[in-house]
């Protein structure tokens, strides 16, 4: 075999690895040292993704589309397995609370809003001034701002195949707006609110707390004297199930295709698409298996490790976050600039006055901690969520941040009708119609179940 650079199929994952990686380490170091850009509150992996965008702009660096758009692709599946393998930690439960499938509602709300103002965007303009723009395209609204780069990497991939040219590049685009929408109007926000006097903000230097082997470790775990490491075993555990992923999603798109093949034409990408809910639900599953084991005595330790799984994680949504800003061609974009421009200011609008309105009905006692994380949230990511909140609540003394991981668990089964939404609306513009009015219904619907709570407690 040869090992030499000639044999580009042996280096060059490698050589694209570095690239990510050193970018990482320079947009770290570029944080902790520039002020305005710390203040800036932007995650590390989002100013990393804009370092290498830049680079490949200006031909200083020129990585491997193809290989971007892979780790884009497999980093969402493979963090969201890690986080759903997790073992649930042991809470009280409050009788009658019904926070986390409010907060579930909450998420999946915006979704359903953002959706209604893409659609009336993209349907607007290529009924008026673009008759040549994909009509569907709004629906990358909610993918790129509530879901991030993942979802609208695979969308926009999927629309593109069905005519909308640039469309895996609108949906980047767009999930690299909401990150810059999140630390800037977010921050400017929790400022305004700052001078109107309605919150104050807490500055503290940093503060190295206790660490004990329970930050580490649960109770039961396989010894760390096994004879396999137990970050082994967690990737072991991840990888296994993104395995079972994908062969049941080619176990459910290959009986489409032979049984169903008119359905299997839309379906079968958007199941493809998808893939990292299916594999969260694979990972529930065996979770939910292991415990059943151990209760049984059939297994006498616990094998996933929490803090390592968290880590893998932020492993992956890192990286992931990277390579989809990096990987947006912004030649594909030409034409498309006024929707993009539209739809990325009426999201942060739209998105903020929604959340101004559910949020005091869900968070009452924490209402302005539940209303900044859940923005940063629903225009970037979880991080750029807990990030905006510690301007507020440092110490995480408020359940917000819980309330974004617990929400975001309902929200996957809350957000099921998305699913099928998405492939409803590129069908024909009657379709994409039929979407705008089921999204802005779901819509109300949700909004529903969050208010019919409220009356019903406030009868008791």
């Amino acid at each position: 075999m040869d090992y030499s650079s000639a044999n580009t199929a042996l280096w060059n994952p490698m050589l694209q690895i570095g690239i990510l990686a050193v970018t990482i380490l320079l947009a770290n170091v570029l944080r902790r040292k520039i002020p305005f850009i710390r203040r800036s509150l932007m995650p590390t992996a989002v100013l990393g993704g804009f370092l290498l965008l830049f680079a490949k702009l200006l031909n200083i660096i020129v990585p491997d589309p193809a290989f971007l758009e892979d780790v884009t692709y497999h980093g969402i599946a493979i963090g969201f397995i890690a986080l759903s393998l997790r073992v649930p930690e042991k809470t009280e439960k409050k009788s009658g609370d019904m926070v986390g499938l409010k907060s579930g509602a909450v998420i999946v709300g915006s979704y359903m809003i953002q959706g209604v103002t893409g659609l009336i965007i993209s349907l607007g303009l290529a009924h008026t001034v673009m008759p040549g723009l994909f009509e569907a395209a709004g629906v990358l609204l909610p993918m790129g701002y509530g879901q991030g780069p993942g979802q609208a990497n695979n969308i926009g991939s999927s629309y593109e195949a069905l005519g909308f040219a640039g469309g895996r590049s609108f949906g980047l685009a767009i999930a690299a707006a909401g990150y810059l929408c999140a630390c800037v109007v977010g921050v400017l926000y929790i400022n305004y609110l700052a001078r109107r006097g309605r919150i104050a903000r807490v500055d503290q230097d940093r503060i190295s707390g206790s660490v004990t082997v329970d930050t580490f470790q649960d109770e039961d775990e396989i010894p760390i004297a096994e004879s396999i490491d137990r970050l082994s075993v967690q990737v072991a555990m991840v990888l296994a199930v993104y395995l079972v992923t994908y062969l049941v999603t080619r176990g459910i798109t290959s009986a489409l295709t032979t049984h169903a093949p008119g359905a299997a034409n839309t379906l079968n990408a958007l199941l493809w698409g998808f893939n990292f809910m299916i594999g969260s639900g694979i990972a529930i599953g065996l979770r939910v298996i292991l415990k059943k084991m151990r209760s049984a005595k059939i297994m006498n330790h616990q094998y996933q490790n929490n803090y390592l799984l968290s880590r893998i994680s932020g492993l992956a949504f890192d990286v992931m976050i990277v390579a989809g800003i990096a990987s947006i061609e912004i030649e594909d974009l030409s034409g498309l600039w006024l929707p993009f421009a539209l739809m990325a200011v009426a999201g942060a609008v739209v998105t903020l006055f929604h959340l101004k309105y559910v949020c005091r009905k869900v968070y009452g006692e924490y209402y302005y901690e539940g209303l900044v994380s859940m923005y940063g949230m629903m225009t970037g990511t979880i991080s750029s969520g807990v990030l905006l909140l510690r301007e507020l609540d440092p110490q995480m003394k408020t359940p917000a941040a819980n309330n974004l991981v617990i929400g975001s668990s309902f929200a996957i089964l809350l957000a099921i009708p998305l699913l099928i939404l998405v492939s409803l609306a590129p069908r024909s513009t009657g379709m994409t119609l039929v979407t705008l009015v089921l999204l802005a219904a779901y819509y109300v619907l949700l909004l529903g179940i969050v208010s019919l709570h409220k009356k019903k407690k406030a009868e008791k």
